[in-house]
């Protein structure tokens, strides 16, 4: 072989070897490593904007799991998280979820702000307190229109009281 051969084969060889360690390293950051010594947990959110497969799941800023599924629920229209949680992190039964943006620009995680309570969830149970998340951009053309009130209530003008149908009779 001659050299320009051999230096072709190097370049290759570096090649894959680089493409493997990146496969590696987005394996390791898609959460799909929690899968032994994890146990699940399940949550129901009113929306989940931004959360994807594979999101974090974090207690006071520190990664504790990740969002192993999500649905909609045809029933209540509401979305169905289950995330798995590595083993050897103890979760109150009272905790709060939460969705929490990670920037303006960026996804979003799920925030776990544990309870009180003695009694721990096990594996399958379901977090009964949420609190979905927050339509940044809506609230920003509320504040930047002036509508902060939505036309939900409107003054009666010879009232002056609020009628909370919004003028709707």
């Amino acid at each position: 072989m001659d050299r320009s051969g051999i230096l072709e084969t190097l370049v290759g060889i570096v090649v894959v070897t680089v493409a493997g360690f990146f496969l590696a390293y987005a394996y390791n950051v898609s959460g799909k490593d929690l899968g032994s010594g994890a146990y699940e947990l399940g949550a129901v959110f009113g929306r989940i904007d931004g959360v994807t497969v594979g999101a974090e799941v974090r207690i006071a800023g520190v990664r504790v799991g990740a969002v192993s599924s999500h649905s909609l629920d045809t029933k209540t229209y509401e979305a169905r998280v289950l995330m798995d949680i590595v083993d050897g992190v103890p979760i109150p039964e009272d905790s709060v979820a939460k969705i929490v943006s990670d920037g303006i620009l960026g996804g979003a995680h799920v925030a776990i702000e544990p309870g009180a309570s003695e009694f721990m969830l096990v594996d399958g149970d379901v977090i009964t307190i949420t609190q979905g998340s927050v339509d940044l951009l809506g609230l920003a053309v509320q504040a930047f229109t002036g509508n902060a009130g939505g036309d939900k209530a409107k003054n009666n003008n010879e009232t002056g009281e609020i009628d909370p149908l919004g003028g709707l009779e």
